[in-house]
């Protein structure tokens, strides 16, 4: 890099904050938790948009939350930003011993393997003990699948995946055809789960992929709603064939 990264600086604005500010004195790590969330999400739509500018600034934000969360700790006398460093620096080399150790990998698959063996080894209980409760449940089923797979719990092709997304289809269809709510529901969560898979399988991340069809949907029923007021019209007084005639015109456009 050009220039040494200096996050001492930001650290001295924190404290600054923290002993002058009203807001900032108030805060604690329950009060930043909500907030956290939503940088985190912040993010991931710039990541998503592509939006490099975006991504530099919600990086920032979320910076600034682990200094502010480190400073509340070393203020509660529990641990310091320097041993929040000092840890994420040697579980890094600890779960690399392929390169600083003596440890050798073909390929990135055996890397994540071995991260898994290693940190079974540091005592989790399971494979899957590491995935968030409070994850999307999208995201979670992704990592919950990617965790199985790294102890050889998975389909060999794609074309058996796909397979199983057809009978869980059948499943479910079965399912509405009972009425039973319940069993609907299960069976609806299977037929997702079955996709989400597949789709991991075609290394896509089912959750942008899902993202990028909401935005999409978004940007052409908003177009469909301005057509139709160009008409003079409202969509809540249009038949649905009017208003996918107007929908239809839209994705041509986009082609």
């Amino acid at each position: 890099m050009s220039q040494e990264i200096d996050i001492n600086r930001l650290v001295k604005i924190m404290t600054e904050l923290r002993e002058k500010c009203p807001w900032d004195k108030k805060q604690t790590i329950h009060t930043l938790r909500q907030q956290t969330i939503e940088e985190t999400f912040e993010l991931v739509d710039a990541i998503t948009d592509k939006d490099w500018q975006g991504i530099k600034e919600e990086l920032g934000d979320i910076l600034l939350h682990i200094v502010f969360y480190a400073k509340i700790a070393e203020e509660e006398n529990q641990f310091s930003l320097q041993e929040v460093i000092n840890s994420i620096c040697e579980k890094l080399i600890f779960r690399h011993p392929h390169i600083y150790g003596d440890i050798k990998v073909k390929d990135d698959e055996e890397v994540k393997r071995n991260w898994e063996q290693i940190k079974l080894a540091e005592g989790k209980k399971s494979v899957l003990s590491g995935v968030p409760k409070s994850l999307p449940s999208m995201v979670k089923a992704m990592r919950l699948q990617e965790k199985a797979k790294q102890v050889g719990f998975e389909w060999e092709t794609k074309e058996q995946v796909w397979e199983k997304i057809e009978e869980e289809k059948a499943e479910l269809l079965d399912a509405v055809k009972s009425g039973d709510t319940a069993h609907i529901e299960e069976e609806a969560g299977d037929l997702f789960f079955s996709v989400v898979n597949y789709v991991r399988f075609l290394n896509i991340d089912a959750e942008n992929a899902l993202e990028l069809s909401n935005k999409k949907f978004i940007m052409r029923f908003t177009q469909m709603e301005a057509a139709a007021a160009e008409k003079g019209h409202n969509l809540s007084n249009m038949t649905l064939g009017e208003m996918d005639q107007i929908w239809n015109e839209i994705k041509k456009q986009q082609l």
